[in-house]
Formats: structure tokens, C-alpha cells, sequence
């Protein structure tokens, strides 16, 4: 009986050790070199310049998983740290996908509802190693927790020092939604006094929400602290130089009303009681900013990519932080010849909270200043969205506006304009928001003796509106615009498809929709599909609309998070109106389409279809042959565009690669296609951090 179990204990332990083989079928030869020796996978990439970036990675059951991270330095590899596990935090929560509108929904308080949080395990017993373009996936499997499986996918970007980190997994249970903490965690003991600690490292460090940056000594036994930072970056450092973790800018920032610093990075040991070993990472708050808290669909069968980002560095941190930055273009949304940012929908209230509220008023607004930093020319605000009087009383009602306009005024200039605007959500269904092209004074109320329009002393012209037939007389008169407001989701749940048949959405003053990362989803290629599907739901129904960006946050403050949720269009305006003349400029360049949407890691300077821009008509020959160009700047390596296109009843998709690409690059592309009976079309790009763009539509003519 003994020799048994000496046996069985003698074969468990060598299958244990057994070495994992490594698929490399689907590798091709590239800059990038992978090679296996014994138990360790050695990925070699080109990094920046002649510098070469290196991953050792063990399968070794009883090893961390990345054994060596290295960069060169003048052609000689430095250790920036030894024996490395990734570490992943999975919250499991119940998603509501009954009361309201399915996994559209955002009205959802999953952080109130039951949840677990569970630590995501590794076993390391097979391997796979894939060429996708420039980047190459060394695939380690399995990775399991609770309900959830899949794997860790680790990818090198030739042309940068950044590599990233997922555990790709999915489950089969309905009705889930997820958040995720990550980052890296020392194994082994090799501190001074044999404690867990990253080789190497001696100090931690990251920019504090001032922009300042923060340098501590590195303590291997302290317990975890979430750090709040600005960037969403923390950086582990010694004298061979720095690595930096931080997360997709937008995509793990699931939506919220307030863009919060939630302390979005954490180190120490004993993280969530769940990770016992000294690490740095990101992570999210469960509780969120304690209004709607929706957490991140996990559909069954998805692929949920858990995911973080490294870079490295010879450097020190500030080095190091200043090239992680630059991905973001220093969350900042970069001039363009020819163009100006305009970005929409917020709950500032300054105007009742400050203003009227008889507080002192600053000279510039905090969030005056936190638009300036992020490189927005033009504000449309939403106020009045609870704050106010917009039913009246009337003299209420025109105190307000006036104190709105007279600061949107004094806030103006050359170079930025505050431009009133408000979220109605009367008469029309839904919620939606108006934007006329000067100031206008209206109450949304009228009794039925009173007239539609009157001239009142110290206003002017007021209108009174009774219905919404009287908010589309109004839109004509001051050659307003309308447009939905979180589509399809929030107080917008089936709208405007409830409402396509009415006047005012056929008008040509009601502009369309607006687009904003609702909801989340970490399986998904692209940001918001709602929204740029009900772009391409009404283009199909044969309206001339189109989609802004739209933020719809409530403070604005220089400590917030504002980039992760903050999304803009680039107009083209080679100048911005001046708000005493009006801004007629700005609604002509919404109406006409002449713009594009994005989070800013992607730009669109040029698009033309056979030679016409966006918003215009281009012309099809009967064969159907088409040419699209497009200029595209970048800063994470691409992943895909898209044309899309339809015929009246039906959506076609054409996906190009671009995985093909370099970061911190531009091109200008030209796309050979087939467009035959078509009516429209547009184009997305994608990047590898789920960043992107998209087009307005181009509408089509076909000829015979």
C-alpha cells in the first residue's frame, strides 16, 4: 500500500512538471522572436529604435509567470524586474435584464446587489504563440474563477516598450456583470530580508491629481492602499529602470454620472485579501460614484478581456510617465488644421448651484479650466437638469437663463466657447437636448391664452411652449437643434424609435443622437454599438441625421477622472464664431455632418467617398466601384476600420486589418470597395486599447 502511494504520489509530481509543449503554428517569422528552452518561452520585439524588449516567460507550474522583464539600453539587456505574476481580481455580479432594457441598461445599482470577488487562477497547462500583424500573443492556459474560464493572453507590440496583460475568459450564466482589478505581483522572496519583491525596485511612484509627481521607498510588507493618480498610471522603479501599469484610458472606465477619482491604482501586499503578495495595479471602486452604479456586462460566451498595460523604461519615472502620456496625447485632445473640439452634455449647474445661489464667482471656473487642459474649444452644457425652473415661474425662469447667458458670455473668447444648452426631456418623449445658435429665451409651459411668442422688457423675444408642436415651431424660428440624449438607454429606453414617424424627428432640426460608451462591455472590438447602430438604423429609414459625441457627467473638477469618460468631435471650423454675433457656425457644421467623433487616441482628418466629404453625395458608377480615402493618426497600434454601409433595409460590415500597424503613426489609406445599390456610407477605426473614431455618413447615389 505504501509503494502505491510513494507511486502515485511519485507520478502526480512528474506530471506536474511535465513541460508544457508550445503550439507555434500560427506564429510566423517576424522582428518579433519567440523561442522555447525547457520550460521558459523567450519573446524578444523590437521596442523603440534599436532597442529590443524581452519577456522570459516560465511554464513551469511552480514559477511565476514572467520570470525576466527586460529592455535594452545601447544593445544591453536590463532586468526592470524578476519573478512576476500577473494578478486578477474578478467581482461577479447580477445584471438586471428584466425591468428595463436589457444589457442596455445603465439604471442599475449592481454595486448594492449580491457579489463575490474571487481571486483568477492559473494553471499553467498549455501554451500557444500567434503572429496578429505587428503584435505578437503568447496564449497560457487555463485560468479559472467561479463561474469563469479562459486564459492569459500576453501581447508585444513591435515599436514601443509596451506589452499587455489579459486573462481572456467568458461564462455560460446569464444575467452577469463584472468588475476587475489587475497588475503585477512579486513571487518569490528576494527582498533583503527574503520578503516578496520585485527585483530591483526600490521605490514606487505615479502623478498625484495635482500633475505632480509622487516618488515613496518601496516597503515590501506593507499592506495594500488604493492610490488615487492622475494618468491612471502607477509605476514600479530601481536602478535599471522603471515599469509603468495602467489600463485601456476609456474602456475600463465603465459609465457613471461623475467622473470621480476613485482611487483607481493600488500596491502593497494582501490585496482584497485575495492577492497575498506585494504587487502595483489598477483597480475599480465596487461602489462606484454611489448614484447608478452598472458595473460591465458579461454576456454568456463572451470573451471578457481582463486586461492592463506595461511599459517600460531604462528611465526614471518621470521618463517613464511622460512616454506613457503620450498615448493619450497627455489627455489632451490635439489641435487639428482646420478643425475645432466641441464636446456636449454636462450637468455643470453653475448657474444655480454657484451664480444664483449668491456665491462668490471665480473669475474661471474649475470647469472652465479642466475643458481648457483637456484641449475643448467649444462646450454645449445641459443645465438646468433638475437645478431650475423651466416650467416657470416665468420670472424665475428668465433670471435663469439670463444669469446662464451672461456667463457663457463672460467665459468666451477667442479660443473657447461656453454655449448654453439644456436637457429638456418634455414634450417630445424621452430625454433630448436642445441647442439654439444665440441666446433664446423660452419656458416650457404655456397656458392656453397666452400667445406662443411675446416681447417681455429686458428679455425680448419669449417663447412659451405648450407641446411638441410648439417645440418644433420654436426649433424653426431660432433655427434650433434637437437630438436624443443617451439613445435607447437611461430616460431615452426606446427612443427615438418610438417617435421616428413623428414630424419633429423627421424635421431637419432634430439632428440625431448622441454617442457615449453606454453600456460596457470588455468582449466588445468598439465602443457605444448602440448608439452606432441606431446611427445606422436611421440612415436606413432615409434620414439625413447623424451622431455627436456626448459626455453626460456631472462635476467637472482638475481632480476628477475627466479624460477616461470624456469623448469630443473635431468640426471642421478653421475659427470659432464670436458669441456676440452668435454661433450659427457651429450648428451649420452638426447639421451638414461635417465632423467626426473620438476619444482622441484616433484621429480622422480627411475621409472622402469618390471625392466627397462627409455630410455630401457622392456619386456610384453602375458597376458599383468605390473609393474611400482616409487620413488616419495614431497613437496605440491600430486593429481595424470599418466600412459600413447600407441599402435602405440592410447593414454590410467591411472589415480591413490594420493590426498591420506601428503605435504613434499616421497614414493616409485608400479603401477599394464595392458599393453598388448603397445609400450611405461611413468608416470606423479601431485601436488595440479599444480607442477609435468614426465618420459621418456620406449618402450615396447610385448611378444607372
Amino acid at each position: 500500500m505504501r509503494k502505491l502511494l510513494f507511486l502515485l504520489t511519485l507520478l502526480g509530481s512528474v506530471a506536474t512538471q511535465a513541460q508544457v509543449a508550445v503550439d507555434l503554428s500560427k506564429y510566423t517569422k517576424s522582428p518579433t522572436t519567440v523561442s522555447q528552452q525547457g520550460s521558459d518561452v523567450v519573446l524578444t520585439w523590437p521596442a523603440s529604435g534599436r532597442e529590443m524588449g524581452r519577456l522570459i516567460v516560465s511554464l513551469a507550474s511552480d514559477k511565476p509567470l514572467f520570470s525576466h522583464i527586460q529592455l535594452s539600453k545601447s544593445g544591453k539587456f536590463s532586468e526592470i524586474a524578476t519573478d512576476m505574476n500577473p494578478a486578477f481580481v474578478l467581482t461577479i455580479g447580477k445584471r438586471d435584464l428584466v425591468s428595463q432594457n436589457g444589457w442596455n441598461i445603465f439604471f442599475d445599482k449592481t454595486n448594492r446587489l449580491p457579489s463575490k470577488s474571487y481571486a483568477v487562477q492559473l494553471t499553467k497547462r498549455s501554451a500557444s504563440v500567434s503572429t496578429v500583424g505587428t503584435r505578437t500573443v503568447l496564449r497560457v492556459g487555463d485560468t479559472e474563477a467561479d463561474r469563469f474560464r479562459g486564459a492569459i493572453e500576453i501581447t508585444v507590440y513591435q515599436g514601443s516598450p509596451l506589452f499587455n496583460v489579459a486573462a481572456v475568459m467568458s461564462t455560460q450564466v446569464d444575467s452577469t456583470a463584472i468588475l476587475y482589478d489587475a497588475g503585477l505581483v512579486s513571487k518569490n522572496g528576494n527582498g533583503p530580508g527574503g520578503e516578496p519583491r520585485p527585483s530591483n525596485w526600490t521605490t514606487l511612484a505615479w502623478s498625484d491629481t495635482d500633475n505632480r509627481m509622487q516618488e515613496s521607498p518601496l516597503n515590501p510588507t506593507a499592506p495594500n492602499k488604493a492610490q488615487s493618480v492622475k494618468y491612471r498610471t502607477i509605476m514600479g522603479s530601481g536602478p535599471n529602470g522603471t515599469l509603468a501599469v495602467f489600463p485601456a484610458p476609456h474602456q475600463y472606465f465603465y459609465p457613471l454620472d461623475e467622473a470621480y477619482n476613485l482611487d483607481f491604482t493600488w500596491y502593497g501586499t494582501g490585496y482584497r485579501s485575495l492577492v497575498p503578495e506585494f504587487g502595483i495595479g489598477i483597480r475599480q471602486d465596487l461602489m462606484g460614484d454611489k448614484r447608478w452604479v452598472p458595473w460591465v456586462n458579461a454576456p454568456p460566451g463572451t470573451q471578457q478581456r481582463l486586461n492592463f498595460f506595461c511599459l517600460l523604461s531604462t528611465d526614471k519615472p518621470a521618463e517613464t510617465l511622460a512616454e506613457v502620456k503620450r498615448f493619450t496625447h497627455n489627455d489632451k485632445y490635439p489641435a487639428l488644421p482646420g478643425y475645432k473640439t466641441m464636446s456636449s452634455h454636462f450637468h455643470n449647474e453653475f448657474t444655480m448651484k454657484v451664480v444664483l445661489a449668491g456665491k462668490p464667482i471665480p473669475e474661471i471656473p474649475n470647469f472652465v479650466k479642466v475643458f481648457k487642459d483637456h484641449g475643448v474649444n467649444i462646450v454645449h452644457l445641459a443645465e438646468f437638469h433638475g437645478p431650475g425652473h423651466p416650467k416657470g415661474p416665468d420670472s424665475l425662469r428668465l433670471r435663469e437663463l439670463k444669469a446662464l447667458h451672461e456667463q457663457c458670455k463672460r467665459l468666451s473668447n477667442n479660443d473657447f466657447l461656453l454655449l448654453p444648452g439644456e436637457e429638456p426631456n418634455n414634450f417630445f418623449g424621452g430625454h433630448w437636448l436642445s441647442f439654439f445658435p444665440k441666446d433664446v429665451y423660452w419656458i416650457m409651459s404655456r397656458k392656453p391664452e397666452m400667445p406662443f411668442v411675446t416681447n417681455e422688457p429686458g428679455y425680448g423675444k419669449v417663447y412659451r411652449i405648450a407641446d411638441k408642436n410648439d417645440m418644433l415651431k420654436l426649433l424653426e424660428a431660432e433655427n434650433g437643434l434637437a437630438w436624443v440624449a443617451h439613445a435607447r438607454t437611461k430616460g431615452s429606453t426606446g427612443y427615438p424609435d418610438k417617435y421616428k414617424e413623428e414630424d419633429f424627428f423627421k424635421s431637419d432640426h432634430f439632428f440625431g443622437a448622441a454617442w457615449k460608451n453606454i453600456p460596457a462591455d470588455l468582449s466588445e472590438p468598439r465602443l457605444s454599438r448602440r448608439v452606432l447602430d441606431l446611427l445606422d438604423d436611421y440612415s436606413n429609414w432615409g434620414y439625413k441625421k447623424h451622431a455627436i459625441a456626448e459626455t453626460d457627467i456631472f462635476t467637472m473638477e482638475p481632480e476628477n477622472e475627466t479624460y477616461a469618460h470624456l469623448n469630443v468631435n473635431y468640426f471642421q471650423m478653421d475659427k470659432l464664431p464670436d458669441y456676440n454675433s452668435g454661433w450659427q457656425p457651429v450648428l451649420d457644421v452638426m447639421k451638414q455632418g461635417k465632423f467626426f467623433v473620438t476619444t482622441g487616441e484616433v484621429l480622422l482628418p480627411a475621409f472622402t467617398v469618390n471625392g466627397k466629404g462627409a455630410g455630401e453625395t457622392a456619386s456610384v458608377p453602375a458597376d458599383g466601384k468605390t473609393t474611400i480615402n482616409l487620413d488616419v493618426n495614431w497613437t496605440f497600434p491600430l486593429t481595424f476600420a470599418e466600412i459600413v454601409s447600407g441599402d435602405g433595409k440592410q447593414v454590410y460590415r467591411e472589415r480591413i486589418d490594420l493590426t498591420n500597424t506601428l503605435p504613434f503613426s499616421k497614414k493616409t489609406y485608400r479603401f477599394d470597395t464595392n458599393l453598388k445599390n448603397r445609400k450611405w456610407v461611413r468608416v470606423e477605426v479601431w485601436d488595440a486599447a479599444v480607442n477609435g473614431a468614426f465618420t459621418q455618413q456620406v449618402w450615396l447615389e447610385n448611378q444607372r
